[in-house]
This record gives C-alpha cells, structure tokens and sequence, in this order.
C-alpha cells in the first residue's frame, strides 16, 4: 500500500511539474499565454492531490487544515487559468497580473507542501 501511495506523490509532482514548467516556458519565451499543458498538470495534481488526501495506508494523522489551503489556493489557481485563456481567446493576451499570480501561486502551493509538516 504504501509503494502505492508514493506513486501517487510521484504522480502528484509530475503534474506541479507540469504546470509550472508550462508557465516557466512561457515566461522565458515573453509570451505570457495560457497553454493546454498547464490546464493538464492542474488536472493532474489536483487529482492525484484528493487522492492523496484520503487516509489510506497510513499511520499517522493527516493534516487537514493543509490540504484545505492547497486546496483552496488550488481552485484559484484553476480559476485564473480559466479566466486567462477567456481573455487571450478574446483579446489574444492574458493580463500580467493573471499571469503572474498563476505562478506565483503554483509555487506557493509547492511551498506548502514541502515547508509545512
């Protein structure tokens, strides 16, 4: 059970990996879109993170009030991407504070998962 769930990790950091490295690649090409990648590894982590989230195979108590704000910062950052791509389809750019804060909060809630225990 547990080689289980640490597939799920893996899984859970393949889609961080995803939609930060899609938004890095933006930032370094100057074009601040919103691409279909970061929509896939915000499935993909936001999946594998309720998956996690289930107390299965563990000893130890889960921390709920964690998961809540990685939760919640997750669903903004959701929001934002569909808020973006809106305004690129209309417009042909996503606004910089979109963009950014798209990021930023990605990395936030990378941060939380590794600072806070």
């Amino acid at each position: 059970m547990e080689i289980l769930r640490h597939v799920v990790v893996l899984i859970h950091l393949v889609g961080f990996a995803l939609l930060f490295g899609a938004w890095a690649v933006e930032v370094v090409n100057g074009r601040h879109h919103i691409t279909r990648l970061m929509n896939w590894g915000l499935a993909v982590a936001g999946l594998a993170g309720l998956i996690l989230a289930a107390p299965w195979g563990i000893s130890y108590e889960l921390n709920y009030v964690k998961i809540g704000i990685k939760l919640l910062i997750l669903i903004i950052i959701g929001a934002l991407l569909g808020i973006g791509a809106g305004r690129q389809r209309k417009n042909g750019a996503v606004p910089p504070a979109i963009f950014w804060s798209i990021g930023v909060l990605t990395l936030a809630n990378a941060a939380i998962a590794v600072i806070w225990r």
